[in-house]
C-alpha cells in the first residue's frame, strides 16, 4: 500500500546522515521469542518500521533509511529506536544517490527462529550496469532487535528503473506454515518461497509475469484454507481504474512446477489501486479494502468525486465476482466531510481492531484533502467493523487541527499519506500510526492510542524526521510496514 505514484517518482532535497545502525535496546526480552508479527526483539510488544526514502545518509541524498520504533507499555518514543541505512554494520549494499532504500517494507519470521524480520525494498538500487533496477533485503530480528541482513536473489529479466521491490508483502502463501515473500515492479514479480536461511536464500524463487503495470501488492487470508491469497492492483490502458486479480495457492498444481501451485481468480467489477484485508464482519474469511483514491474522468468514468473505497467480503471460495461491495466516500451518510477534487480518500489503507471488540476496522488516509484554506493538509478517517459489515455510525475524522492532534493543518502537510493499524502497548486493542509525508518539507509519523471507545488523542505522539537524527528531505512516513 505505497503512496500514488506520483509521489513515488517525486524526489527532494537532502544534507547528512550518518550511516551507523543505532539501536537502543528495548525493554529485555523474555527467555523465549513472542512469534508476534512486527515484534523484532521478541519482548511481546510489536513495533513498527517506518521509511525515510529520501534521507541522506553520508553526502548521498535520497539514500534512504528505515527507522524502527520499539513498542513497548507506554508505545512509542524517538529514544527506543533503530535507525538502518545501507551504510549499516551487516546490511548489504551502499547508500548512493537516489536508491530510496524503505521505498518497499514489510515484516514476517523468514527464518522461523521467532523474532520477526524486516524485508526492505530499494527500487531505485543498481544492479551491474543496469540502473534502477531495483532489490530486497532481509534485516534480521534478534533479541536486541534488528541487526545485519542479506540480500533476496533477484528474478532474471528486470529492466532498467523496473522499481523492483517497491511494494513487497508476506504470508504463507502455500500453506506449508512457513513464511513467504512476493515482491513487485512494473509487470515483473518474484515469490520467494520459504524458509529462509541467514544469507537470504529461500528454498526457491518462482519469476511471475503479470498483466498490466503492476507497483502493488497486499496479502492476506480471504478464503479460510489458512494460505495467505496475494492481490495485485495493476493498470491497463483500457482499465484506468485499476485491475484487481488475486492470486490463491491451488494444491492440484504440479509438483515440479512451482509456478502451477496457484491460480489467478480476477473481480472484473473492482476498482482501486491500493488496499488491505482483514475481517470485518467476523465471520472468519479476510474481506478485501479497496481504495480508489481517483477522481471520475473520461478516461476513468467510474468511482465518486474525491475519492473513495470499496469493501469485497470473503468467503470459502474468496469474495463473490458477483457480490454488492459496500461503497464509502466522503458523501456518504455518517462520513465525515464532504467529496471534493483531488482529496485523494482511499489513497491509504489500514485494517485492525482498534476498539477491540474482534471486528476489523478500516483507516482511510485521504492526504489531499483541504482543511481551511491549508490545501492538501489532509486527514485520516475511522471506520468500524460490525457483524454486517463496514458502518459509517460513529465514524470519526482526524486532521492536525483535531484537538489533541499533535501540530497544524498547514498546506502540502500531507497527513495521511500512509496509515498503519498496530497495537503497540499490548493493550488489545490496535493504535493508528499515520504518515505525513511533507510535514516541515521532511517528513512526520503520529501515533494515536486505541481504546474500547476508539482511538484517542490523549497522549498523541509526533514524531519528525528532525526528531529522530533524520537529514535531508528525508520523506520520513512515506511508507510504514505492516
Amino acid at each position: 500500500m505505497h503512496k500514488p505514484l506520483r509521489l513515488a517518482l517525486a524526489s527532494a532535497t537532502a544534507a547528512a546522515l550518518t550511516g551507523g545502525l543505532l539501536t537502543l535496546t528495548a525493554a529485555p526480552a523474555t527467555a523465549a521469542p513472542s512469534g508476534l508479527a512486527a515484534d523484532f526483539n521478541g519482548d511481546g510488544y510489536r513495533d513498527t518500521a517506518v521509511a525515510a526514502p529520501c534521507a541522506t545518509v553520508g553526502t548521498a541524498s535520497c539514500a534512504g533509511a528505515v527507522v524502527v520504533l520499539y513498542g513497548s507499555s507506554s508505545g512509542v518514543s524517538a529514544t527506543r529506536k533503530t535507525v538502518i541505512t545501507q551504510n549499516s554494520t551487516g546490511v548489504p549494499g551502499t547508500a548512493e544517490e537516489l536508491d530510496r532504500f524503505g521505498d518497499g517494507l514489510a515484516t514476517g519470521d523468514l527464518d522461523a527462529d521467532g523474532y520477526a524480520d524486516l524485508i526492505v525494498g530499494t527500487p531505485n538500487e543498481g544492479i551491474g550496469d543496469r540502473a534502477g533496477v531495483g532489490s530486497a533485503t532481509v534485516i534480521w530480528g534478534s533479541r536486541s532487535g534488528l541487526s545485519g541482513g542479506a540480500s533476496l536473489p533477484s528474478p532474471s529479466g528486470l529492466s532498467e528503473w523496473g522499481g523492483y521491490a517497491g511494494s513487497l508483502a508476506t504470508g504463507d502463501f502455500n500453506g506449508d506454515g512457513k513464511t513467504d515473500v512476493t515482491a513487485t515492479g512494473q509487470s515483473r514479480t518474484g515469490l520467494y518461497r520459504g524458509p529462509f536461511t541467514r544469507t537470504g536464500k529461500p528454498l526457491s524463487l518462482t519469476p511471475v509475469e503479470e498483466v498490466g503495470t503492476t507497483y502493488e501488492v497486499f496479502a492476506g487470508d480471504i478464503d479460510g484454507d489458512r494460505a495467505a491469497e496475494r492481490v495485485y492492483p495493476y493498470l491497463l490502458e483500457s482499465d484506468e481504474a485499476g485491475v484487481i486479480e488475486y492470486v490463491h495457492h491451488d494444491p492440484a498444481g504440479w509438483d515440479d512446477h512451482p509456478e502451477s501451485d496457484y491460480a489467478r481468480t480476477a473481480l472484473p467489477a473492482a476498482d482501486g489501486h491500493q488496499g488491505a484485508i482483514g475481517d470485518i464482519n467476523g465471520d472468519g474469511y479476510g474481506d478485501l479494502v479497496l481504495g480508489d483514491h481517483e477522481d471520475p474522468r473520461a478516461a476513468k468514468p467510474g468511482g465518486h468525486k474525491g475519492g473513495q473505497i470499496s469493501v469485497w467480503y470473503g468467503g470459502p471460495d474468496g469474495p463473490d465476482p458477483a457480490q454488492t461491495p459496500t461503497v464509502v466516500h466522503q458523501d456518504t451518510n455518517g462520513v465525515p466531510g464532504s467529496g471534493e477534487t483531488d482529496d485523494l480518500f482511499g489513497s491509504a489503507l489500514a485494517v485492525g481492531d482498534i476498539n477491540g471488540d474482534t471486528y476489523a476496522d478500516v483507516a482511510v488516509g485521504a492526504y489531499g484533502e483541504d482543511n481551511g484554506t491549508a490545501r492538501d493538509s489532509g486527514s485520516v478517517t475511522i471506520l468500524f467493523g460490525s457483524a454486517t459489515g463496514l458502518k459509517t455510525s460513529n465514524a470519526t475524522s482526524y486532521t492536525q487541527n483535531t484537538t489533541g492532534v499533535p501540530g497544524i493543518s498547514e498546506t502540502g502537510d500531507a497527513f495521511g499519506m500512509t496509515v498503519r493499524l498496530t497495537d503497540l502497548d499490548k493493550n488489545g486493542k490496535a493504535d493508528l500510526v499515520i504518515g505525513t509525508g511533507y510535514e516541515n518539507g521532511y517528513g512526520a509519523v503520529t501515533v494515536l492510542k486505541g481504546t474500547a471507545s476508539g482511538l484517542t488523542t490523549t497522549g498523541a505522539k509526533s514524531l519528525t524526521a528532525r526528531d529522530l537524527s533524520l537529514k535531508g528531505g528525508a520523506d520520513f512516513g512515506w511508507e510504514i510496514a505492516l
